[in-house]
């Protein structure tokens, strides 16, 4: 509700296409800034006791958000300038959080499904949040939004409180936090399938998923619409994801994620392509909602395989670096949507962006054959051989 309010509040203000790039950059990059040294925290210190304290201050960001537009709602800068609070808090609670899932789950089997529950949770949130927040701002005014949002982190406190887990142990760091950042950026450098999923993400984060930015102004000028309709639009991308979450969770262990993630790849570009020149609104809905079931793939998979394919004292390092190729890339990609967006139109931009993603899929589909092909023996020169063995 707080994230919809924020866009409706930038956009109904300053009618900028590019401030709303500004905004969503405001909150991610940042994020993306930190996330790294909040990996390395992630590791080095108790992950429970980060995030509660994440979560203490994202409450406080919340009730100031919320003060600031009682007093003044076009606030624009003020409003900026607490996303940018925000961000730099997410820096240190997505890795903790993230990380938390891995020592939740006693089963490793079940940890990809364990992670598609909890993307399935989140997006049942962006279902509803969007739709509550657009009939919240027409009937009582955004500062209700960031009010409950305040509001809420009592009873997200209290859950964290009520999590019982076994005491933490710390572990010998011979390094400092500089040392281990390095050794984190190395280990993902030199791991050939970690590196190519992080590839993958940033440039689906910097091309694709950078189209949430630009639906209000889909709500507002293209549907000519109000914040409800701009509610619904972003509902039903959170029901496509919904979807999209549950499926990931009930897929059986030992299903390869990566050929779902291709074939899910493809699913987003097509939905996008077809929803950016669409003129029929509840057409529009269900179009942007297909995307949106391809598009959890690219986060839940993605998690989900850096999560079991590294190593758990470098869990937090690489949880970091997935954020920062999602978090750091999205708002760099906000700015660069927003303004090819005023050059060549809104729906042409999100026209691109399905085709950038079918482009991604073809990449992923050639990285998947390739890995498949048998390596190619290696010949060897007897005479050299022989040479080599009488000099040892």
């Amino acid at each position: 509700m707080q994230k919809t309010a924020v866009s409706w509040v930038i956009y109904s203000t300053t009618h900028s296409k590019l401030m709303l790039g500004i905004s969503v950059f405001a909150t991610l990059f940042p994020s993306a800034l930190l996330t790294s040294i909040g990996g390395v925290v992630s590791d080095r210190y108790d992950r429970y006791k980060v995030l509660l304290l994440t979560q203490v201050l994202s409450m406080i960001q919340a009730i100031l958000l919320t003060t600031v537009v009682y007093f003044q709602a076009d606030a624009v800068w003020t409003i900026i300038g607490l996303s940018v609070l925000l961000g730099l808090i997410n820096g240190f609670d997505v890795p903790a959080r993230q990380s938390l899932v891995y020592e939740l789950v006693d089963n490793k089997a079940d940890l990809s499904n364990a992670v598609a529950l909890n993307s399935s949770m989140v997006n049942l949130s962006k279902l509803i949040g969007p739709a509550l927040a657009g009939l919240v701002i027409e009937r009582w005014g955004e500062m209700v939004c960031f009010g409950l949002n305040a509001v809420s982190f009592i009873a997200v406190i209290s859950t964290l409180l009520m999590i019982k887990l076994p005491a933490f142990t710390p572990r010998p760091h011979p390094k400092n936090i500089v040392g281990e950042l390095v050794e984190g950026f190395s280990y993902a450098k030199h791991t050939e399938s970690i590196r190519f999923i992080l590839t993958r993400l940033a440039l689906t984060s910097l091309l694709v998923l950078p189209f949430t930015t630009l639906m209000p102004v889909y709500a507002k000028d293209i549907f000519h619409g109000t914040a409800s309709t701009f509610g619904l639009i972003d509902s039903a991308i959170g029901l496509g994801a919904f979807i999209g979450a549950l499926y990931l969770a009930s897929l059986k262990p030992g299903t390869n994620l990566n050929n779902v993630l291709a074939v899910n790849t493809f699913i987003f570009g097509t939905g996008l392509i077809l929803f950016s020149h669409a003129h029929w609104y509840p057409l529009a809905l269900a179009l942007i909602a297909v995307g949106a079931f391809g598009m959890m793939s690219q986060i839940t998979i993605t998690n989900t395989l850096l999560q079991t394919q590294s190593n758990p004292v470098m869990r937090g390092r690489v949880i970091s670096l997935f954020v920062m190729a999602n978090a750091g890339m999205q708002p760099i990609g906000s700015l660069l949507i927003g303004t090819l967006s005023e050059h060549i139109g809104v729906q042409n931009a999100v026209l691109l962006q399905g085709l950038l993603a079918l482009g991604i899929g073809a990449f992923h589909v050639r990285h998947l054959r390739k890995a498949r092909l048998p390596k190619p023996l290696i010949k060897t020169n007897p005479a050299a051989v022989q040479e080599a063995t009488l000099t040892v």
